[in-house]
């Protein structure tokens, strides 16, 4: 598979570089990334430590930006005071540049879904209220989350988000683009069995595009199996012009300008 010329600009839109797995070369992982044509990283805290330590991140490597928020696996478990240390960092820190991730999982049932969708639903409320962008996550759940995207979508007009990591269908990605989101492809796109989800990246349109590690997991083809890093997100780049058959350059222009579209200081 073809990587991206030298010279061209990509942006991981999902990472979560605070994870273990990078505490012993994070400086080496970056500087990798940046060989290889990373502009930015957007790495997103998922509980209270993640969010402080995401925001230390980014103060300590440009190639670095922030998003907070409590992911639904982990809303069970968030002490009294973590939602509002999420809102208080959103409002006060400029770093932040997207709330999240945010969302729902029927997968697993470490959080009862009703209090997934009142996080849910807070996330949503705080990123219309600051102006910001949110940040999807939906495992087993893409009916659920179109359900509440429907009801914010109705309420107060298309909504500025994305869909990360996604693994639906071709109507869930429509459904999604109808209300003016963002889809986000990461390195399954690239495994052998994921036919299905080529074929749904296929009729995402060019402007609507965004690419991802969701690092340390998900590593892409020829590194499947491996700690994922940013510096792999050429891969998924690569293998997303092969399927909307154009040149990957085309791929890098078009989901660069998306991410800082949707990211304000990206």
């Amino acid at each position: 598979m073809p990587l991206p010329n030298p010279g061209l600009a990509v942006i991981d839109t999902h990472a979560h570089l605070f994870d273990d797995r990078f505490a012993a070369d994070l400086p080496a992982v970056l500087a990798r990334a940046e060989a290889a044509g990373i502009e930015r990283v957007v790495c997103l805290g998922i509980d209270a430590p993640s969010n402080r330590a995401t925001l230390e991140l980014a103060r300590r490597f440009p190639l670095v930006a922030a998003a907070v928020g409590i992911q639904p696996n982990h809303v069970a478990e968030a002490a009294p005071g973590d939602w509002d240390e999420v809102v208080r960092l959103a409002e006060s820190d400029p770093a932040v540049v997207a709330i999240g991730e945010t969302g729902l999982d029927r997968y697993w049932d470490r959080t009862p879904f009703a209090e997934q969708e009142d996080y849910f639903a807070r996330h949503i409320e705080l990123a219309r209220r600051l102006g910001k962008p949110f940040v999807i996550h939906c495992r087993e759940a893409e009916a659920d989350v179109l359900k509440m995207l429907r009801a914010e979508f109705d309420r107060h007009g298309p909504v500025r988000a994305v869909m990360h990591s996604f693994s639906g269908d071709a109507a869930t990605a429509a459904a999604c683009l109808e209300m003016g989101l963002y889809v986000s492809f990461a390195g399954m796109l690239t495994y052998k069995t994921a036919d299905p989800l080529r074929a749904a990246a296929r009729a995402v349109p060019l402007d609507r595009l965004l690419v991802e590690t969701d690092c340390p997991y998900l590593a892409p083809v020829p590194h499947r199996g491996k700690r994922n890093e940013p510096g792999y997100v050429v891969h998924t780049a690569a293998c997303l012009a092969d399927v909307k058959g154009v040149g990957v350059d085309v791929i890098a222009a078009h989901t660069t300008r998306n991410a800082r579209a949707l990211f304000a200081g990206v």
